[in-house]
């Protein structure tokens, strides 16, 4: 389904919420299967796939940091998990820009004219990067409810985690409220969309003086 009106936007929002959550779940059971690049087709189909490979980074993230944090980890391990925590940091971030730029695509035809003399108002935190917080909210969910379900803890911890696990999920809720309400913002003009981008530098060998000077070996 392309993607042509501030319904579809927000339909696609939706609905990638709501997989986020999902998601979650069934990769527990199975890898994700998300071969091949992404779709730039302006389609709900082509939001989704950008949505669950950024989604798919974090998944990865929290469970490399979770084998980082062991207390019998090793130099080594470590090391390892380190690399692949700047790594997957790296195709995170890439990928919500690209959540940026698929929505600054699909809203820029719809976006009412801009008033000459008027300074356009932008968001302090960009659509891709609330669907980053939606994402780390959803594992954060998925991972308190575990606890809730914990053989061999106390009452006392589960109760605790019952009540943080409602607060996540009211955060949640309100993130997405606030995505649309962020929406009919640009709908009305009160505010412009803008993807805003992290150059990270700590990977890049040409802007990390770690990497570019030193010479091999020293």
């Amino acid at each position: 389904m392309t993607i042509s009106s501030y319904d579809d936007i927000r339909n696609a929002l939706q609905e990638a919420f709501a997989a986020q959550v999902r998601t979650v779940g069934e990769w527990h059971q199975r890898e994700a299967s998300l071969d091949g690049e992404p779709s730039e087709e302006p389609t709900l189909e082509g939001f989704l796939d950008l949505t669950l490979r950024q989604h798919w980074c974090n998944f990865r993230l929290w469970h490399v940091e979770d084998r980082a944090r062991r207390k019998d980890a090793g130099a080594e391990l470590i090391a390892e998990c380190k690399y692949a925590i700047d790594k997957l940091n790296q195709q995170r971030n890439d990928l919500i820009e690209r959540l940026d730029t698929f929505l600054l695509r699909a809203l820029t035809p719809l976006l009412p004219a801009a008033v000459e003399g008027v300074r356009p108002r932008h968001n302090t935190e960009t659509m891709g990067v609330a669907m980053d917080r939606g994402s780390i909210l959803a594992l954060k969910m998925y991972h308190m409810r575990e606890q809730t379900e914990r053989a061999g803890v106390t009452a006392d911890h589960v109760a605790e985690c019952q009540r943080k696990l409602i607060v996540l999920a009211e955060q949640r809720g309100d993130l997405l409220v606030s995505l649309i309400d962020l929406l009919e913002d640009f709908a009305q003009g009160h505010k412009r969309p803008k993807v805003y981008y992290q150059f990270k530098m700590y990977n890049d060998p040409r802007l990390n003086p770690e990497l570019y000077g030193r010479k091999a070996g020293a």
